[in-house]
């Protein structure tokens, strides 16, 4: 009996193992999908993930799958498609869109979401008014008709605003929220690290410069997603980054630099996503600072730069100068506007014309992106052959964010990636002036012309009278030189052979299409 029992268990066994092996080329079943966990790297810790109050695409990258929006960008194109809300119409006049919502979505928690949870999530976005609400600057008001239908009500024309409705701002947030409410704060203290959304995750841990921790909401209305979680490392050091990634501690490193990306290449294990996008690197130039407030002083540090050394050096090829504020791709880009090149004589005959010698500035930089150290280097040497003392300012990315804010700077170091398919994310968020600080204004400029030409340029409908009025706008702004506009760079992210499904969408820069990834 036992002999006959031991050669029951084996076969039994080995039709287990048999099985085994066969599903392991075999499609994925979705008993089998819900143990799988997607490892990240990235170079820095977030600061708060209140799709109400963040601004940059770190946080974004947490907040963006935990929520769902009305509408949503299609695969890798800058058009948008159905979200939550399944058709929409549009009054006449433009100022009155109408929006029919899918049924029998929730929130994580189980409760129902509908056209009053919509209203009550613009409601609060325009009440904290912080960056994310300037996607939508001609919002006057957002009415739950019935359950499944809710309008809104433009003051004035606002031509990219079906597309900010499928930005981060644009995520319903559970009314229940208000539960977490302190002191009037509408529950942003408690958003800050935690999730409270519809979309295909939440955020289920947080541990303060470690990781974080995204986990299957299970209260999804869409098809299953294939990942049980999404762990986010922080590693701080591109060579640690990389040594993970080529062990396979994680499958996505973000922060490795350029030129260590290239040796990857011969990694069997490893892949290389490369593509166009319309992320520009740049640095804000504090126009309120002694010296910086003279546009000639800024014109010379713009003829400083060595442009093709830092994309030689840097970036080793994978990027091209910027030429102006608006990036090529996207409409409203400028062929034929002036574009600054190195010329240290010109440079120093500009700071004479300006009266300005022995001028010192600050030059902060953090450590959220793997080449802002190399780039400041560069920068400071080359501001140094025409006289201009650079002291290099290392800080912590949530500090820098903070130091921006309060204009509390000379020079330091950015990225800028669209939103939304429009100029109006460069022209209106960079320049006009009511949007100094995080809300994108982060040169403190101020040119009334301008701020004229961009507010004109938002509230028509025509997209060539808006090129026009954009392209005159550029025009004069780079004469004024707020920012040295650097490169427009390549999207590069290594990443193992076994990551299935990423999209790159150009909007969403440095984010995931999580739910529809698989490994």
């Amino acid at each position: 009996m036992k002999r006959v029992l031991v050669l029951i268990i084996s076969i039994l066994v080995l039709t287990s193992l048999a099985g085994c092996a066969k599903s392991a080329n075999a499609p994925q079943e979705s008993s089998t999908t819900q143990d799988k966990s997607l490892v990240i790297a990235t170079a820095a810790d977030l600061g708060t993930i209140d799709p109400a109050v963040a601004m940059d695409n770190s946080a974004w990258k947490i907040s963006y799958p935990a929520y769902e929006r009305l509408v949503n960008f299609k695969g890798s194109s800058t058009e948008v498609e159905p979200g939550l809300a399944k058709s929409w119409t549009i009054s006449p006049d433009g100022l009155t869109w109408t929006f029919i919502l899918q049924e029998n979505h929730k929130f994580a928690d189980g409760t129902s979401l509908d056209a009053a949870a919509v209203k009550y999530s613009f409601d609060r976005l325009m009440t904290i008014k912080k960056g994310p609400s300037d996607a939508f600057p001609s919002l006057e008001s957002v009415t739950a008709v019935d359950p499944q239908t809710v309008v809104f009500k433009l003051k004035t024309v606002f031509p990219a605003f079906l597309s900010t409705l499928a930005t981060n701002g644009g995520g319903i947030v559970n009314p229940a929220v208000m539960k977490e409410e302190k002191d009037g704060d509408l529950g942003q203290n408690w958003l800050a690290n935690h999730t409270a959304g519809s979309g295909p995750y939440v955020l289920s841990e947080w541990i303060p410069e470690q990781s974080l921790k995204l986990t299957a909401n299970p209260n999804y209305s869409g098809e299953k997603p294939k990942l049980a979680s999404i762990n986010v490392k922080i590693i701080k050091d591109p060579s640690s980054q990389r040594m993970a990634l080529e062990k396979g501690d994680v499958d996505i490193a973000e922060n490795i630099p350029v030129d260590q990306i290239k040796e990857l290449k011969s990694n069997q294990d490893l892949v290389i996503f490369n593509t166009p996008s319309l992320m520009v690197d740049y640095v804000y130039l504090n126009t309120q600072k002694p010296g910086l407030n003279n546009p000639k002083v800024r014109q010379a540090i713009s003829y400083a730069v060595d442009y093709q050394g830092i994309i030689s050096s840097v970036w080793q090829g994978n990027a091209t100068q910027m030429r102006g504020p608006v990036p090529q791709g996207l409409w409203g880009y400028q062929s034929d506007l002036f574009q600054y090149t190195k010329n240290v004589e010109k440079a120093k005959s500009l700071l004479q014309e300006a009266g300005v010698k022995d001028l010192t500035l600050n030059f902060m930089y953090s450590d959220n992106k793997a080449w802002w150290e190399q780039e400041a280097q560069i920068i400071q040497n080359n501001l140094a052959e025409i006289g201009i003392k650079v002291n290099l300012q290392k800080i912590a990315y949530a500090a820098q964010r903070e130091k921006i804010d309060a204009g509390d700077f000379d020079l330091t170091l950015g990225v800028w990636s669209p939103d939304y398919a429009d100029p109006y994310m460069f022209m209106n968020y960079w320049f006009d002036s009511n949007n100094f600080g995080l809300a994108g204004n982060r040169a403190f400029y101020k040119n009334d012309k301008v701020d004229q030409l961009v507010r004109q340029a938002a509230s028509v409908n025509d997209q060539a009278q808006r090129t026009d009025l954009y392209k005159q706008a550029q025009e004069l702004i780079v004469q004024d030189a707020p920012y040295v506009f650097l490169v427009q760079k390549n999207y590069q992210l290594p990443m193992r052979k076994s990551v299935q499904g990423f999209v790159f969408n150009p909007m969403l820069q440095d984010m995931y299409n999580f739910e529809m990834m698989n490994k």
